[in-house]
């Protein structure tokens, strides 16, 4: 069985292991006995879950989606960690993590403190004087970290720790002269690392046979890099047009995901779908799309003034709905014509083809996810303007406000399969500010 060490990081959900808390990242970088870098592997991992802190390892759910879940990585990771010294910085963390990963899917694991090599313990002794946190350890030795918090960054930069550490405890240069044979001669027994103890029983560990599935990784970014507009994904043309009723259907659809004026990927791939199962091809879409953006430019023209602040709005719809700066000056050339002429003008709450969504009094309301305003907080001001935060997501339930708007919580999952809008706090926000305008009484 292969030796040398497998360096690893994850980032995860929490502190808390073997509970609600899961890996979210996971890389291994294998090291060889000498200190060589032979190769390194990273993942994305589905957790099935929110994502906890995003504010400190920086990864979105809008990722995560498609990543694979850590039953599909299983037995690529046992390959890469069997027979060699598991490594990490604070390995305890990582260490039961990684073993309370493989437990939850009935596998028990070789991965024990007692063959493991903490980078972070070993600092006192090796690398004395230096801080004993990764960024301080990496600026004694001189080791820079590219990316702090990015599993395989991380990972990266404690294999190179490891790699001095080898050489801080005697290890020789190849080529150079054993120092024990000055005293042994050539019976010297060949030089050991301090934990020779950790590489012995890792090296005899057996592990249980766990199948290999084949699944490709995902890095940080991949949405953005995959992230292909929903109306490109429509057919050019269908044997029969939809009806009026499908394309309302459509239309109330693209209204709720426009509602905090972010597209996400879970958006992105429901008004696909949603198109494809309606029959709209991409022409009907794109004509719908305008006539929504009518719609909100007539809304703009119902106090008679355009403002900046709308002005801007209409654009950002136009560039999520596949549009140009060149429609929105057609809608609002449009509706300005209307307006000097005398013709009514309805706001988009009035026209029956955007169906539009909007929170009433008495309303049931869902958070889920670690927000920028303290949940309480939010609960407290929805009470204010009427609203009731309700616990879980039911039918019954009008919103659910999320951290992440492709959260991977159950509630936004519920909430998905139920047709319910997921928002940002920002448009929640924004919603409570027109529902007290709505209602004075408040």
């Amino acid at each position: 069985m292969t030796s040398g060490y497998a360096v690893v990081d994850v980032e995860t959900t929490g502190l808390f292991p073997g509970g609600h808390d899961r890996i979210v990242e996971i890389a291994v970088v294998q090291v060889s006995p000498r200190g060589e870098v032979e190769q390194g592997w990273a993942t994305l991992i589905n957790p099935q879950r929110d994502l906890g802190p995003q504010a400190i390892h920086g990864i979105s759910a809008a990722d995560v989606l498609h990543a694979p879940t850590f039953d599909q990585v299983a037995g690529t990771l046992a390959a890469l960690l069997a027979g060699r010294v598991f490594v990490a910085h604070n390995a305890s963390f990582d260490l039961d993590f990684v073993r309370s990963a493989f437990a939850a899917l009935g596998y028990e694991v070789p991965l024990v403190w007692s063959a493991s090599l903490c980078t972070m313990q070993w600092s006192d002794t090796l690398l004395p004087g230096s801080s004993r946190t990764l960024a301080g350890c990496c600026q004694s030795a001189g080791i820079t970290i590219e990316t702090a918090h990015e599993a395989l960054s991380d990972a990266t930069a404690t294999a190179g720790l490891l790699c001095c550490y080898l050489h801080a405890a005697g290890m020789p240069e190849p080529g150079q002269t054993n120092p024990r044979r000055s005293l042994f001669g050539a019976s010297a027994p060949p030089w050991q690392a301090p934990w020779a103890e950790a590489i012995e029983l890792a090296s005899t560990a057996c592990w249980p046979p766990i199948p290999m599935t084949a699944i490709e990784c995902v890095r940080r970014g991949v949405a953005a890099e995959r992230q292909v507009p929903f109306l490109a994904r429509l057919v050019e043309h269908l044997p029969h047009a939809a009806g009026s009723l499908e394309q309302e259907q459509y239309l109330a659809l693209l209204d709720r995901a426009l509602l905090d004026r972010v597209l996400s990927v879970r958006e992105h791939d429901a008004l696909a779908a949603t198109a494809d199962e309606l029959g709209i091809d991409r022409r009907t879409a794109l004509a719908l799309h305008r006539k929504y953006l009518g719609d909100l430019a007539r809304a703009a023209w119902a106090d008679g003034v355009v403002t900046d602040v709308e002005q801007l709005d209409l654009h950002d719809v136009a560039a999520m709905l596949s549009l140009t700066p060149s429609d929105v000056d057609s809608a609002l050339r449009v509706a300005a014509n209307a307006s000097s002429r005398g013709e009514p003008v309805h706001a988009a709450e009035d026209a029956p083809s955007s169906a539009r969504f909007c929170l009433n009094l008495g309303d049931k309301v869902v958070f889920t996810g670690d927000m920028d305003v303290p949940r309480e907080e939010w609960i407290a001001r929805a009470a204010l303007a009427g609203l009731v935060a309700h616990p879980g997501v039911t039918k019954k339930v009008a919103l659910v406000i999320a951290a992440d708007p492709d959260s991977l919580s159950g509630k936004a999952r519920k909430a998905a399969d139920y047709g319910i809008p997921i928002v940002t706090e920002q448009a929640f926000a924004r919603m409570l500010d027109e529902l007290t305008a709505r209602s004075p009484s408040l």
